[in-house]
């Protein structure tokens, strides 16, 4: 049986939704370990989040810094094989670049970074360290998605002509209590983009990770709604595709009454497909003359790639922890395999790679560009390897 991986986490303190999110799928397969942490920048913070997760007082560190150092000096059957970084956008990179720059491999939120070329030097660790990085792009994760990905592959919708891809949230559609402290709208951490950064990101990601294609040029409309904001809190993109595929994005979280309903709908010359992340289990396809066909996740008859990333029977939901948890699952495998000197398994492989952080990061700056001088922007980029 294959040793557990051991994990560090950089930030997810006391009250952060979204490094407890991260815990909870790198644990949900049985194949990682928490064993180091820097969980805040308040060392007592962090001292209590450690405590919390039962850790050892000395792997508690009060500064990513020194857990890095102190964790690349540690033997390697005791130091942290990959860290999960869930800091505040501002910090991606300098967390990042400390743990790669040790040896230890990064499983990073998103966006990346906050600028292009911070990107694009991670892209350059990776490569000059040799060590893994994956971006957590979860809805990548989801089966249904991966059928969606697969039917694209085999041609089953044909030609593609026209995507839809639409992600409406709406808790900032009106100010919120103390919306100075929301870093999020803070353009000194969250960097140029709000919206965009945040949702948009996901949504391009998605149609790139479905399709395959690169956008060629695309024209933003960005808007901010609520007084006093610095940052958009809504987008509406038109999209032009490399493919000859044309695109509508909308990204927005102002959309009130709206809660996380990101939606692709996406149109060939010979059928159709439609996926909701609020209903992940299902997959649905369309056709010009015979009825609609639902597919369903945990079935026989889908995909390798979906049954892969599926854990427990059909007719019984699984969401956004399992999505999260196939990208620390595959992470978790390829370094098991690295370690034994084996090739990992090419499922295995499936995660979002620093290049894909780095087209993400072109495309949030790009978006704003365009958005702001109200002009279409080319988008032709290809990333360091």
């Amino acid at each position: 049986m294959a040793k557990l991986i051991r994990y560090g986490m950089v930030g997810g303190g006391p009250g952060s939704f979204i490094g407890k999110v991260h815990r909870m799928a790198a644990n949900l397969d049985g194949k990682m370990r928490l064993v180091a942490g820097s969980f805040s920048s308040d060392s007592e913070k962090s001292r209590r989040m450690g405590s919390q997760l039962n850790l050892q007082p000395d792997r508690v560190y009060e500064s990513y810094q020194q857990m890095a150092e102190n964790e690349a000096a540690l033997h390697e059957d005791k130091r942290i094989d990959v860290v999960s970084v869930v800091v505040p956008n501002n910090l991606h990179y300098d967390v990042c670049k400390t743990f790669i720059e040790a040896g230890v491999h990064v499983i990073c939120d998103k966006p990346m970074t906050n600028t292009l070329e911070e990107a694009e030097e991670l892209c350059r660790l990776v490569a000059k360290h040799n060590t893994l990085f994956a971006l957590t792009h979860n809805y990548s994760g989801y089966p249904m998605v991966k059928e969606a990905r697969q039917l694209v592959e085999e041609g089953t919708l044909g030609t593609l002509r026209k995507v839809v891809v639409e992600y409406p949230q709406g808790w900032l559609a009106r100010s919120v209590e103390n919306e100075a402290e929301v870093w999020r709208l803070n353009p000194n951490i969250a960097g140029i983009s709000s919206t965009i950064a945040d949702i948009g990101t996901h949504a391009e990601h998605l149609v790139r990770f479905i399709t395959g294609a690169e956008i060629e040029e695309l024209y933003a409309d960005i808007n901010t709604f609520v007084d006093g904001r610095t940052l958009e809190d809504d987008a509406n993109l038109l999209v032009h595709y490399k493919n000859g595929m044309r695109g509508i994005l909308y990204a927005s979280q102002v959309s009130i009454g709206e809660e996380n309903a990101l939606k692709i709908r996406l149109y060939g010359d010979q059928a159709a497909l439609e996926w909701e992340q609020e209903q992940p289990n299902e997959l649905r396809l369309k056709y010009p003359d015979k009825p609609e066909e639902i597919y369903r996740r945990g079935n026989s008859y889908l995909s390798e790639a979906a049954r892969y990333h599926n854990r427990i029977p059909a007719g019984h939901p699984e969401g956004f922890i399992e999505a999260f948890a196939n990208i620390y699952s595959n992470v978790a495998d390829v370094i098991s395999a690295r370690k034994s000197g084996a090739q990992p398994d090419k499922l295995a492989m499936d995660f979002p790679t620093v290049q894909d952080g780095a087209r993400g990061v072109h495309f949030i700056h790009k978006a704003i560009e365009s958005g702001k001088q109200q002009k279409w922007v080319d988008m032709d980029y290809t990333p360091p390897t």
